[in-house]
Parts: C-alpha cells; structure tokens; sequence
C-alpha cells in the first residue's frame, strides 16, 4: 500500500481531515488540498509524516479556477508519481431562499459543489487511468430529498449524484466511481439552533449523530475495497433518508 496515493480536497479541516486520516493509517499516501487554510492543512500533513514520514503533503488550489485543474490534477500525480484515489470532499453549504437568491449565490454553490468536482475528475482521469484507481464524491442526503430553503446546494448536490452515474460509464473499466451520501455528521458551523438539532436527530432511526469517521471508513472501503462497486451512491445517515 505505501505506494497508494490519494488526494482529497478540501481535507484541512472537518470530515476531509478524518478521510485523510483515515486514507493514512490505511497506508495511503495523501495529498491534503486545501484553499485557504494553510497553517491547518500544515498542521494536519504535519500529524501524518510524524506517524509515518514523508507521507502527506500539502497542496493548495482555488477550485474555482477550472482552466488551472489541470495543473493542479498534475501538480498532484507528480509527487509520488501517480494517483489512484480521488476524493472529491470540498463543498459549500448555504441557505438560499428560493424568493431571494441571486447568481452569484447559484455560481458559487454549483462551482465548488459539482463544477470543478466535474472538471477535476477530468484533469485527474488519465493519472487514475493508469493505475485502475477510483473516484469518491462526497454527496448528500439532499441530493434526493432537498432541504428547504437549500435549494442551489441541493440542486448542486443532486448533480454530483448524477455526475457520480455518468463518469462511472465514462471511466469504465479503468477507473470505478462512487460517492458517499452523509447525513447529520457535523452540524454546520453557522448552526446554533438547539432545537432544530433537535428535531433533525428525532427523524433519525438510530437516534443519534454520526461522526466524520463513519464517511471516512465508507471512503475507504469505495476507494480499496469496493473492486466490484461503481456508479453507487452509499448512504451514512443513521437511516434517516428512509424518513425525510
């Protein structure tokens, strides 16, 4: 496995630092991406060499930049001269009430949560091409069962779940692709709402919260464990989407 790399965007902070832990102790080498924070994407890569050295690395991209994925999705391979796994994590959420909603609210959501998803996928094909390796997105359970009041993250959401479909028939048989689906995991940094928390856990079969290592194993096992598994869409909500 020491030569197994992943590269996992957004993956300074939340649950795509514990996929890249995860990837780690699994003896993946990781390519921590991240857009602006720096010294936690440092501190993380700093954490895994100490484990296992000259493991992670660090790798900045503005992911809105689509002509410059390229360069990144090579900048990538480069490091340990190749790519097998591709976790598409980084991703946006905002309330954008329907009457209210502007373009730039629309350009913003669907750029980071399926345009450069889409585009990375691109630019990365050919280097997972090479080493049969696999694509994760990370989706969402509202990607079927939109959010109230999210209406551009859920359309952006339903597109990755579509993307995921399309560019498993496309990359066929080279490369598998999947994503995993999260339910209530972390709750959003910008909610407070004690009684709202509330609620969402009430509709929720197993009566409680995940946590960001339940989507990390489910990365994993898509990513090496999977062989026979591609253009699926794996659930981690304690059962709520039987519900909502």
């Amino acid at each position: 496995m020491a030569s197994k790399v992943a590269l996992i965007t957004g993956a300074a902070r939340r649950i795509g630092a514990s996929i890249a832990r995860r990837l780690h102790e699994a003896g993946y080498n990781v390519i921590v991406h991240y857009g602006h924070s720096a010294d936690t994407a440092e501190a993380l890569c700093n954490e895994l060499n100490a484990a296992r050295p000259a493991s992670a690395l660090c790798l900045q991209a503005n992911l809105h930049q689509v002509d410059r994925l390229p360069d990144f999705a090579w900048r990538a391979a480069s490091l340990w001269d190749g790519l097998d796994v591709l976790v598409n994590n980084a991703s946006v959420f905002q309330a954008t009430p329907f009457h209210d909603a502007g373009e730039a609210q629309w350009d913003e959501l669907l750029g980071v949560n399926l345009k450069a998803p889409f585009f990375l996928c691109q630019a990365a094909a050919p280097f997972l091409h090479d080493r049969r390796g696999a694509i994760v997105n990370i989706a969402d359970l509202y990607a079927e069962r939109p959010l109230p009041g999210y209406a551009i993250y859920s359309i952006a959401k339903a597109g990755l779940v579509a993307m995921t479909r399309a560019l498993a028939k496309e990359l066929a048989p080279e490369v598998r692709v999947n994503a995993v689906a999260p339910g209530a995991i972390l709750w959003p940094e910008q909610e407070t709402d004690s009684a709202r928390q509330a609620e969402i856990l009430a509709r929720v079969p197993l009566r409680r919260m995940g946590n960001p290592e339940d989507i990390a194993r489910a990365v994993l096992f898509l990513a090496r464990d999977a062989d026979y598994v591609t253009g699926q869409t794996l659930s981690v909500d304690g059962g709520r989407g039987l519900f909502i």
